[in-house]
């Protein structure tokens, strides 16, 4: 008789102690994990869909999680070469998926830095790049390490990691079919399709925008991605609400404010220098004024959940220390609570700051050692600090609309004040800057991927240890041919050009020649500041999911706000069942998981096409005229129909 599951337990979505959870495959019983076999798959994956992401960052300014759709990806490949390598279990497949998965997210980081170096007529050479995405990529990994049992284990429930959820729910899909697998992936096939529509063929747009009447300037938007809905759903009404009322603050308080004050002082308004708030769109003054207030609420946020964090955090390293004692005493440690060691962490970080201090081809200065020394510690500090933050932020929102660039900016903004303090100047001040916020920005990254695969480890009952091992090894073998195609695709088109506009990397190389001749706006990063505290500590509702509101544009906000509505509105008719309310809570989350990995797949292949020039444009993005925000409506609801309908489940009573 089979003892496999009809899918992971109830309480995988439930807000229990972690150690009251019981995993998928439980601890006790012996499973082939990490193999040869698995990280030569999850390598290669990486590398595929590292330069994927790579390539449409610098297009769009925008990289896709890749843990669902590689998910997927290895189940398939897995079953195709079954014949010849012999059968794969669930947690060998989980160690393809998460080396794949993080290593791909190298990208992410330095997409949105190093274009600014060569933007500046410099040419930093395979070494450099290759070097910022190993420093960042081992960094966050490695520090993802003690933050495990806090931020995957101790906050089960709370934090639900929507792709980490999805991940493990493809895998187990896969491994006993059923009830669970059918919701999995018809969600995964009416996102993937979805989102050809709205890609490929073009039948409607992927974001819709409301001018609000008599509100100057005001908008409202909805993005009709399926993925937001899905992980709306699965975060569930209370973050969503407070995620919205972020974006809502933004768009409808915030820059209709501004537009008022530019009409009435009558001239361009810092930092932009010739043009007129009034001769803006919307779009533009977020752009231009928004990203700095969202930058200084999402960093003083994060900085207020670290402070929050530390008993916590404190009370993680004293039980890695105390299994570090066990290890060596020789008592047994649960497999499924098992990490790589502190002695792991503080000798990988420390001997990684050593070689970017050592090497003066990272920070291009090779004058003072003692400097490049300073520029290593700051680079460490600020990483462990994002690292925490962004594995945070993604919990709540995924990967996708992990705010990686407003972690960059408040880096930026720090180490430029550091440095300029320490006496540099000029292009040289410019250059340490953007590599610290490099390999922070890929810390951040390479974190936010890592902790969604952490949770679908944790879920699943993988052993943390190999995990880790499998994330180690996707950076090393990943991080040469991500800065390597990076490198190629500059040299054939130029950053900056129509081809490769690296939106990104262009504002970073903007804010830096405003820190270095000192022509920030800090108002506009202090009003950030104040609004992330009067929401914690005079509101008292959750600040970071407040402030990433404010951040990212309201358009993100809306569906996650609808996905959390339905939920609650279905939750609420189950009444006083709580069988059926899990059931239907279940069901929905299966469902939402399987549209965020079916748009995270259709990403992948736009990706593709794109990089191989065939992408294909059946209709003009205006075919329907006015008709088309109906059109964008009308699919939408269509998908929050398919959504509601996929948890009708029978009840036993």
């Amino acid at each position: 008789m089979s003892t496999k599951k009809a899918g992971l337990p109830s309480n995988a979505y439930e807000k229990i102690p972690g150690d009251e959870y019981i995993p998928y495959i439980p601890k006790e019983q012996p499973m082939v994990e990490l193999t040869v076999k698995s990280l030569i798959y999850g390598s290669i994956f990486g590398i595929l869909f590292g330069m994927a992401n790579a390539y449409l960052g610098l297009v769009s300014g925008l990289t896709i999680s890749t843990a669902i759709p590689l998910a997927v990806l290895t189940v398939a490949v897995a079953r195709i070469f079954q014949r010849w390598t012999g059968k794969t279990s669930i947690l060998e497949n989980n160690i393809t998926k998460t080396t794949g998965s993080a290593s791909s997210s190298l990208a992410s980081g330095i997409i949105f830095t190093i274009p600014a170096l060569f933007m500046w007529g410099q040419n930093p050479g395979l070494l450099k790049i290759t070097l910022i995405g190993l420093a960042g990529g081992l960094i966050g990994v490695l520090f993802m390490i003690p933050l495990r049992r806090y931020l995957i284990k101790n906050e089960h429930g709370n934090l639900p990691y929507p792709e980490g959820i999805g991940s493990a729910e493809v895998l187990v899909a896969a491994d006993t079919g059923g009830a669970s697998a059918k919701n999995v992936f018809s969600g995964l096939g009416i996102g993937f399709f979805y989102m050809a529509l709205i890609k490929i063929v073009h039948l409607f747009k992927g974001k819709v925008w409301i001018k609000i009447p008599f509100l100057k300037k005001g908008m409202i938007g909805l993005s009709t991605q399926p993925a937001l809905l899905g992980v709306g759903y699965i975060l569930g009404f209370r973050i969503g609400l407070i995620m919205v009322a972020g974006g809502l603050l933004s768009w409808l308080v915030l820059i209709p404010s501004l537009a008022y004050y530019g009409d009435a002082v009558g001239h361009a308004v810092f930092p932009a220098t010739t043009k007129l708030i009034a001769d803006m769109d919307p779009h533009e003054i977020w752009t231009t004024y928004i990203r700095y207030i969202g930058a200084g609420a999402v960093a003083t946020a994060g900085f207020i959940t670290l402070i929050k964090s530390i008993p916590t955090m404190v009370s993680s390293f004293k039980i890695g220390i105390a299994h570090l004692k066990e290890s060596k005493s020789g008592n047994v440690i649960d497999r499924t609570d098992d990490d790589l060691s502190l002695k792991t962490v503080f000798i990988g970080v420390g001997i990684t700051a050593l070689v970017i201090a050592i090497i003066p081809t990272v920070f291009d200065f090779s004058g003072s050692f003692l400097i490049r020394l300073i520029a290593a510690i700051c680079t460490v500090i600020f990483a462990f600090f994002f690292v925490t933050v962004s594995s945070r932020i993604v919990g709540l929102v995924g990967v996708t609309s992990n705010p990686t660039s407003g972690m960059v900016i408040a880096t930026l903004i720090f180490t430029s004040l550091i440095f300029m303090g320490l006496g540099l100047e000029g292009v040289t001040a410019k250059i340490a800057t953007i590599t610290v916020g490099g390999i922070v920005g890929v810390a951040a990254s390479i974190a936010g991927d890592t902790s969604q695969d952490l949770k679908a480890g944790f879920l699943l009952g993988a052993t943390p240890k190999k995990q880790q091992i499998g994330e180690l090894v996707g950076v090393l073998a990943t991080a040469f041919f991500v800065a390597g195609s990076v490198l190629i695709l500059g040299k054939a088109h130029g950053f900056g050009s129509a081809e490769l506009p690296a939106p990104q990397a262009s504002m970073m190389k903007m804010i830096i020649d405003g820190l270095i001749s000192h022509n920030i706006p800090w108002i506009l990063v202090t009003i950030g500041v104040g609004i992330t505290l009067f929401v914690n500590f005079v509101i008292k509702i959750p600040a970071l999911a407040f402030a990433v509101g404010v951040y990212l544009p309201v358009s993100t906000m809306v569906p996650i706000f609808i996905g959390g509505t339905i939920r609650r509105a279905i939750e609420k008719r189950c009444g006083n069942d709580k069988e059926l309310k899990d059931k239907r809570r279940e069901a929905g989350i299966l469902f939402g998981s399987g549209l965020v990995g079916g748009d995270g797949l259709m990403g992948v292949v736009v990706g593709i096409l794109v990089i191989f020039k065939t992408k294909p444009k059946l209709l003009m993005e205006n075919w329907a005229g006015q008709f088309s925000i109906i059109i964008a409506l009308a699919f939408f609801a269509g998908l929050a129909y398919i959504l509601i309908r996929s948890t009708r489940v029978k009840s036993n009573s």
